[in-house]
């Protein structure tokens, strides 16, 4: 699911992983998949809490 969603969409956070396929482990299973041979880049992005109005960081995982 993660393949297909990275081939469809380009990238992927924690987040969507979540919502859309309730996977809670996301950097486990980028770690399956590169061991499967593929190239994937982390990027780490920043955003603000809506919240908190405090600064967040989190991880894109994108093909490459």
């Amino acid at each position: 699911m993660i393949l297909d969603h990275l081939k469809k969409f380009g990238g992927i956070t924690q987040l969507t992983a979540l919502r859309e396929y309730g996977i809670m482990r996301l950097a486990s299973r980028i770690s399956d998949l590169r061991k499967e041979g593929h190239s994937i880049t982390k990027t780490m992005l920043t955003s603000t809490s809506r919240i908190t109005g405090k600064p967040v960081h989190y991880a894109q995982y994108t093909l490459g």
